[in-house]
């Protein structure tokens, strides 16, 4: 007789079922967005959520130029880099990173909220962004979801 009848199951590379997602970020906000695309890409909404394996979907981003900033945002939030150079910090506002490239501030805010490991930069792999709702992966079916009643 088996006498522990609970196992828990832990995910693995062979047995996870990774699908492919369509969001639509068209009149988002980027931060409720960006978390919300962060949970899926890391798997926490599936049952079979395991911490140290990629068990999330990978994420197809349309419409990246009708996302939305609240209050003063677009010109007070500020995005730091460094050149490496001693005085070589720059910073660019949300505007000028929106007018630059749209797709960059989504993936900045995902990026943001994933883990800061090499399983982080492998879920990153996983997310696509567009500009306009014209994709490249028709062929992988993805699922449209609507993030409105997501979580």
């Amino acid at each position: 007789m088996d006498t522990l009848s609970y196992k828990t199951k832990s995910a693995n590379k062979a047995t996870v079922n990774k699908e492919w997602v369509l969001v639509d970020a068209e009149g988002q906000a980027l931060g409720r967005l960006a978390s919300k695309v962060a949970i899926l890409l890391r798997g926490k909404h599936k049952p079979n959520f395991t911490p140290h394996v990629d068990c999330g979907d990978n994420v197809i981003v349309i419409n990246a130029e009708k996302v939305n900033l609240t209050g003063k945002k677009w010109s007070d939030k500020e995005y730091l880099r460094h050149t490496g150079y001693p005085g070589g910090q720059r910073s660019l506002t949300a505007r000028e990173l929106f007018e630059k490239d749209p797709t960059r501030l989504i993936e900045k805010s995902v990026k943001g909220m994933l883990p800061k490991n090499k399983l982080g930069a492998a879920l990153f792999r996983n997310l696509k962004v567009y500009v306009g709702a014209a994709h490249d992966h028709d062929a992988q079916k993805p699922k449209m979801i609507n993030l409105n009643e997501f979580n």
